[in-house]
């Protein structure tokens, strides 16, 4: 029986040659034939690579070569092709044809993509240590390419018909007078956790690289598994969409696990039986790859909506991973949208164990995390991607094929049990992803000082808590500091904690003096239909001056680092907790900070637990408090979060370095009279201030500005209407302050034969920014104007007038 093992599609011979030293400039050798009536066509078992004949200068060149019968000297056509990249040239595949003109359009590039498949055997060959084939005869293949047993089809895609041969039939354990030519019948056989990835290849948006192998089981019908590989190409119509599929399927027996790879799939496979939630079998994966594989770094993280939510780090150190994850670090682990890792959604999309050899060009994100090598395992699951998993390494590593079963299998059973995790405990995600979007996501840069914020969940129980911190920049140089803490852990807990949080912000933002933002919010809650209550510690703190208000109902103590590194528990004074007593009194403590002091707020969850007071646990705080850099807000903050993996409650904890104001922002006010030239003395003012300040250039337009909102304010309000100017840096501020709470509304369209109309549209054009805030009992309408950098004058502040 003839053998058609690498020759099909009709070819009478082919050939592959292998050189026979990997260094230097030896031979290229026969290592292996099938066909040709047993006759090798005249074809050499040796080849010098420095000669011409058409496999030497394909080895050479990396280009394919197809000769007519003149050229080839055969009597018939030849194609040479070369195996392997530029990097590492692996042989030639030689194929030999009866007719003068075999090699058409389609027939070329499904050879083209069969040589793909017999190097990908050469290197599995290598990998195995099997060594290179040392020549043949009688059209016998060289150890190990016998596993290439494969054919060629064709897939109509309007139509869903596929004309295979008979040796992708044979792989799949169908008889030819039995298939019935649709592609249904072949994706029947198919795992059905492989079945997404072999229908991607036909989508507009995930056509395959070249090159690119996909391999997949098929189940034929003795119930033998076996692994198949695939390489295709897809043919585009006029149009652009997909017209066709060529492809080349081929025997992957070097995929099958070995026993050592069996054993610890088996368990991998037990451990995973006992993980109920998605923590516990992300630990179980990184288990059994990082030690095995000798990896320096495992992460797993799930897919939730466009984002990727880390689960497990392995090690667990933030200076372990890239700066792009570090500056992602909001809790316990990072996340951080897809789209900013387009490689790594890529492969996600792609479905199937994506690999990176030393030295790949990958952005950042991903680089640091293997720069010896990087394997991206997406968890597929009920035909969806549960998650991803990247293992690194530091060393140069090259990937055998050992590995991508290890990882493929290890990728389909922990897609599987996050999905039963997830199933376990979808109301506590449900109730996590909330209290996550409750929080900020981010904390403001602040003039005079850096803040530093991290959240942890608990770990015992399945519910989540209604911890919650806030940053939020006032007026005047000022910063609100907030923290607090929802009694109970339930979905309940965390709704009330957004709302808390938002009731503050509003509070603080129309300039409550702190006892009143509290107290106000005190009465919010006692109102609301609940029975829960809440601690919080609120913070005015005067950047420019370094004077703190302190406000705190019901919670624990600030703490307080000096610059020499002496720390202290602070005597606040307390009110109670919020939404117990309606008249509750919230005290107000003033406290003074000096520049490179640093200040700490916490919730119970990191001071307090079953096994350890209240005043022992601060105690403990405080030593590391003293001990740690300020230099670094953020590592500070890990450093109070400790390494406990068992937490009995959740944890809040935000700091603040308060560095002082390098130069002051320069301030006036203006009280304005409601007179008929109320106007010409806000500008005579304005323009007397501005040339104290030294800032001429810019006179006419501050003037113009200031006309327009005092215009505004006079003869659309009542009551006290007052000019503040503010210069900072390279902006002056100009802001009117009225009694009416109602925002100025700017025309859509303006008829220019109106009287009015035109005051805001003015003030927009002449503006860098400008905008409205609300105030107790009125509001602030305001716009920034640049300025030249100069020397700031002598601190000082105009006094009121009229």
């Amino acid at each position: 029986m003839t053998a058609r093992v690498l020759g099909f599609s009709g070819a009478e011979l082919t050939a592959v040659y292998v050189p026979a030293d990997a260094e230097g400039d030896g031979d290229l050798q026969l290592a292996g034939t099938a066909g040709g009536w047993g006759l090798p066509y005249g074809l050499p078992t040796h080849c010098a690579r420095s000669g011409d004949s058409p496999v030497a200068t394909a080895f050479r060149t990396g280009v394919p070569l197809w000769l007519g019968p003149e050229e080839s000297a055969t009597v018939g056509s030849m194609g040479v092709l070369p195996l392997g990249g530029d990097t590492q040239r692996l042989g030639c595949l030689v194929v030999v044809d009866k007719r003068p003109d075999a090699f058409g359009a389609d027939r070329r590039r499904l050879l083209e993509l069969h040589a793909d498949q017999v190097a990908a055997g050469l290197e599995a060959v290598a990998a195995r240590d099997l060594g290179r084939a040392k020549g043949a005869g009688g059209g016998r293949l060289g150890p190990g390419l016998e596993t290439l047993r494969g054919g060629a089809f064709t897939l109509g895609l309007g139509t869903g018909r596929i004309a295979a041969d008979a040796q992708v039939l044979a792989l799949f354990g169908i008889p030819p007078e039995g298939f019935d030519g649709q592609v249904e019948t072949l994706l029947a056989r198919t795992a059905p956790d492989d079945v997404p990835a072999l229908m991607a290849i036909v989508e507009p948006d995930r056509l395959p690289t070249p090159g690119q192998q996909l391999s997949f089981r098929i189940r034929r019908p003795n119930g033998e598994l076996r692994w198949l590989s695939l390489r295709c190409q897809v043919l585009m119509a006029a149009t652009g969409a997909p017209e066709r599929v060529l492809g080349v399927v081929a025997d992957a027996a070097y995929l099958r696990p070995s026993a050592d790879e069996v054993a610890i799939v088996r368990r991998l496979s037990a451990a995973l039986a006992g993980a109920t939630t998605i923590r516990d079998v992300s630990r179980v994966v990184v288990a059994a790859l990082r030690v095995p594989l000798g990896a320096s770094r495992v992460a797993v993280a799930e897919l939730e909506a466009d984002r990727f939510v880390v689960t497990v780090l392995d090690p667990p150190e933030p200076d372990a991973w890239p700066e792009e994850w570090r500056s992602e670090w909001r809790s316990e682990w990072p996340d951080t949208s897809c789209h900013r890792l387009p490689t790594l959604e890529a492969a996600v999309r792609a479905g199937q164990v994506a690999l990176w050899p030393p030295g790949a060009a990958l952005e950042p994100g991903l680089a640091g995390v293997g720069p010896g090598g990087l394997a991206v395992l997406p968890l597929p699951a009920d035909g969806r991607m549960a998650g991803v998993c990247l293992v690194g390494w530091d060393e140069e590593h090259r990937f055998g094929p050992e590995e991508r079963s290890l990882l493929t299998a290890t990728a389909g059973l922990a897609g599987q049990a996050l999905v039963r995790a997830r199933a376990l405990d979808a109301g506590h995600e449900l109730t996590t992803m909330l209290q996550r979007s409750l929080l900020p996501r981010k904390l403001p840069k602040l003039a005079g000082g850096v803040a530093a914020a991290r959240y942890l969940p608990a770990t015992v129980g399945l519910e989540v808590g209604g911890d919650w911190y806030d940053v939020i920049p006032l007026s005047d140089g000022h910063v609100a500091l907030v923290i607090g803490d929802v009694e109970g852990h339930s979905a309940g807990a965390a709704s009330i904690m957004g709302q808390m949080r938002t009731a503050i912000r509003a509070y603080a933002v129309e300039g409550h003096p702190p006892d009143v933002v509290v107290s106000h919010t005190n009465r919010l809650l006692v109102g609301m239909e609940t029975d829960l209550f809440a601690t919080c510690c609120y913070v005015d703190l005067d950047m420019e001056e370094g004077i703190a208000w302190f406000v705190r109902a019901g919670h624990l103590p600030p703490l307080l680092r000096h610059p020499d590194g002496r720390t202290e528990e602070m005597d606040i004074a307390g009110g109670p907790p919020l939404g117990v007593v309606a008249d509750g009194e919230f005290p107000l403590t003033e406290v003074g900070l000096a520049p490179g002091t640093v200040l700490a707020l916490l919730t119970d969850g990191l001071a307090e637990s079953a096994h350890l007071p209240v005043e022992e646990g601060l105690r403990k705080v405080r030593e590391v408090l003293g001990a740690a850099d300020p230099s670094d807000a953020g590592r500070m903050a890990d450093e109070l979060l400790g390494s406990a993996k068992r937490r009995d409650d959740d944890v809040a904890v935000l700091v603040l370095r308060y560095d002082g104001m390098e130069v002051r922002p320069t301030r006036a006010r203006w009280a304005v009279w409601r007179l008929p030239d109320a106007v010409m003395h806000a500008r005579r003012f304005t323009a007397r201030t501005l040339r104290s300040w030294e800032v001429t250039q810019e006179m006419d337009v501050a003037l113009l500005v200031v006309s327009e909102l005092v215009t505004n304010a006079i003869a659309h309000t009542q009551g006290e209407v007052r000019l503040d100017l503010t210069l900072a840096a390279d902006r002056l501020r100009i802001a009117v302050n009225d009694a009416s709470p109602r925002a100025p509304v700017k025309p859509g369209s303006v008829d220019w034969e109106a009287t009015g109309g035109r005051g805001l549209l003015l003030v927009e054009a002449m503006s860098l920014v400008w905008g409205s805030v609300p105030l107790s009992g009125g509001k602030q309408v305001w716009s920034e104007i640049a300025v030249s950098p100069r020397e700031r004058p002598a601190r000082g502040s105009a006094e009121e007038g009229g």
